[in-house]
């Protein structure tokens, strides 16, 4: 990026954090997206280069700070302004009748003049999420909390401030002093279909429901892993208002939460008594399958304030809503045979393939089996009645045979493959507690794998290469000469570029859009190749592990599987699967290709540790300002490797701030907290000669 003026650099960050935050309100608020992922992205991107080029325009409210700050060490407690109690269930009409009987008792003569007639209620969809409660003051947002025990919670801000849905700043007419709402992070069926497609890749177990990913990620302690999972946000409550007649009803604080940028689930709708409410649950039933998150309910909750302020609560819950919740819809289907799929790693997992029933406004004929073990265990057997669930009202899976099955003599018990469903190579078994875990094809040339293997490693969050989609990788082997058996493979594709113009619907853009892409990945480092091969225990996160602690391919290759289980992340189990990996004929000719086609396997992340104790070792350094010495990601490096640690923002923990040019909010928060500052002339005196810049 070209160098800017000041006012030019300004004008450019002003317009970009304008157009992402008029995206994101398009996408969230006004369900009219007009930008793709991509390009928000790429202009995230754009704005977050600017931004470190000029810390002098830092804002809070950037866009930016929704890719996720540096790791924190753990969650501090809040108490909540107003305590944050979970809502009674109920699982029948009856129930819903019975409370809202009591709602109009307890409103008495009253009733009339306060609802029209019969008592007003704001029935909600209960998305299957996590409860969080978020404060704003000013309009800016202070913090997020988790429920805990109802009087206090986790402060989860950092992690919350990476939800794209979640508007760091209000803005609109009349956005009041002091706003908490209270609402749902939840993690969207295509986010939750992708993560148990990345962690099955890895080797890892795929989350069962929206529900418990989403908790998961909100406890990480990294937010920029947060910031990966895509978590979505709906406000449905409030907390503590003011002023407090900003809103006198819940129908009406739903109404004004969007016009000053927080969103809200679209299905609310007013109800007056008990019958119409049912009917409004009966009418949503329908329609929840369809829905891009997870429901598993209704809230029905009165409408005016005045009313719930006078019906109170009790220790746990306020008397004033209920939530209907829907039973988990299950169909009785036969069983007409097993499948087997052969993973990246091997893995040889089960699928049930049975007679079509439709579940959850779906029509469904294939369920996961998950592993052999599980199929002995339950005496699952082919010709068999069995019950099918939607886990999370997303995952079809079979629960056992049903009580009803009359085992006919043509049913079959399935039988284990004893050799690859694929290329009829040997199996290995694994074991916990006497049941079979999973079974694995060994052969790292089984055709199913190698496939798998391609397709994974050119993803975008893998190595990102463009163009090289599942369905392309499919027509190369199958309709072209072009070898495409190994990684290596993909960067010698250049070498066939006429014969991938014969393709059907291969045009020169698209061929040298795929040859640059593949060009572009080979400079993406160590931890992106290593993570991207499809190896077992090693994703994403693991990889960059490993690069911290490696500088290179050949020092990786060269520990020792003690040496790896050292490593973050890594104990003895998950260092001697990758160690036979590095060390296996198939792992040392993979690398070798790689090496050979000019695909860089040196360490961006590692930080060799210093000869000596240095003025840096131990201390946690914050950057601000421009130098006229160094680049930030370069100094960070260069500090990093002298032992010191360099995060965002500045706080207690801080032990230095090195200052430049323009310094923005960071110095002043250094000053006010009696940080020890640096300028430019002290740090250069201060590093070693070798790690000066060259003059």
């Amino acid at each position: 990026m070209s160098e800017r003026s000041a006012p030019t650099a300004r004008k450019a960050i002003q317009d970009l954090r304008a157009l992402l935050d008029r995206a994101s309100r398009a996408y969230y608020l006004d369900n009219k997206p007009f930008m793709t992922d991509r390009e928000f992205d790429e202009r995230l991107a754009e704005l977050a280069a600017l931004e470190a080029a000029h810390p002098e325009f830092d804002d809070p409210g950037s866009p930016t700070r929704r890719i996720g700050g540096e790791p924190i060490g753990s969650f501090r407690t809040v108490r909540h302004a107003v305590p944050m109690l979970s809502i009674d269930n109920s699982y029948s009409a009856e129930d819903v009748r019975a409370w809202a009987a009591r709602i109009e008792k307890a409103a008495g003569a009253e009733a009339g003049p306060l609802f029209g007639g019969g008592a007003a209620f704001v029935c909600d969809p209960k998305i299957d999420g996590v409860a969080v409660s978020v404060r704003y003051e000013k309009g800016e947002l202070v913090h997020a909390l988790t429920r805990g025990d109802g009087e206090k919670g986790d402060d989860i801000t950092e992690n919350a401030r990476t939800i794209r849905a979640l508007p760091l700043r209000l803005s609109g007419p009349g956005v009041p002093d002091v706003l908490e709402v209270r609402g749902e992070a939840f993690l969207p069926n295509k986010e939750f279909e992708r993560i148990n497609a990345e962690r099955e890749a890895a080797d890892e177990e795929p989350f069962m429901n929206p529900r418990n990913a989403c908790a998961g990620t909100l406890k990480q302690l990294d937010p920029r892993r947060v910031a990966a999972r895509r978590l979505g946000f709906v406000a449905h409550g409030r907390g503590e208002v003011s002023p407090a007649e900003w809103a006198d009803s819940h129908s009406a604080f739903m109404e004004k939460l969007p016009t000053i940028g927080l969103p809200v689930n679209a299905g609310w709708r007013v109800c007056r008594g008990a019958e119409e409410a049912l009917a409004y649950i009966a009418e949503f039933d329908g329609k929840r399958g369809a829905m891009p998150y997870a429901i598993d309910g209704v809230v029905v909750r009165v409408d005016h304030f005045e009313l719930q302020a006078r019906l109170g609560q009790t220790s746990k819950s306020p008397r004033w809503c209920i939530a209907y919740k829907y039973p988990a819809e299950r169909k009785t289907t036969r069983l007409t045979q097993v499948d087997y799929q052969v993973g990246k790693t091997g893995k040889i997992t089960p699928r049930a393939v049975m007679e079509p029933a439709l579940l959850a406004g779906t029509t469904v004929r294939h369920a996961s089996l998950h592993n052999f073990g599980l199929i002995a265990e339950r005496d699952i057997r082919v010709g068999d009645l069995v019950v099918v669930e939607k886990a999370g009202e997303i995952i079809p899976q079979v629960l056992g045979p049903a009580p009803e099955n009359t085992r006919a003599r043509s049913s079959k018990p399935v039988a284990p493959p004893e050799a690859c469903p694929i290329c009829a190579g040997p199996v290995e078994i694994e074991e916990e507690n006497g049941r079979e875990t999973a079974r694995r094809c060994v052969n790292p040339e089984c055709p199913a794998q190698v496939r798998e293997k391609l397709v994974w490693f050119a993803g975008r969050t893998q190595m990102d290469i463009e163009g090289l989609g599942e369905k392309t990788i499919d027509q190369i082997r199958a309709e072209s000469g072009a070898p495409l058996a190994r990684f290596a493979d993909i960067f010698l594709l250049k070498n066939h570029r006429d014969e991938l113009l014969a393709l059907d619907r291969m045009g020169e853009k698209k061929v040298d859009n795929l040859l640059a892409g593949a060009e572009a990945a080979k400079s993406r480092g160590l931890a992106r190749v290593i993570g991207s091969m499809g190896i077992r225990h090693l994703g994403a996160s693991n990889a960059k592990n490993l690069a911290r602690a490696f500088p290179d391919i050949r020092a990786l290759m060269g520990a020792t599987q003690d040496q790896l289980s050292e490593v973050e992340g890594f104990g003895p189990v998950r260092a001697r699967v990758v160690h036979e990996y590095l060390h296996s004929e198939a792992g040392r000719a993979a690398f070798a290709a790689l090496e050979k086609v000019g695909v860089d396997l040196t360490s961006r992340e590692y930080a060799a540790p210093s000869a000596q104790r240095t003025a840096f070792s131990g201390k946690t350094i914050v950057l601000t300002g421009t130098l006229d010495s160094f680049e930030r990601e370069a100094l960070k490096e260069v500090l990093e490797s002298l032992g010191a640690k360099v995060t965002g923002s500045v706080s207690k923990k801080t032990d230095l701030v090195i200052a430049g040019e323009s310094a923005g909010s960071k110095l002043g928060k250094a000053r006010e907290l009696g940080v020890e500052v640096w300028d430019e002339t002290a740090l250069l005196a201060a590093l070693p000669a070798d790690r000066r810049p060259a003059r």
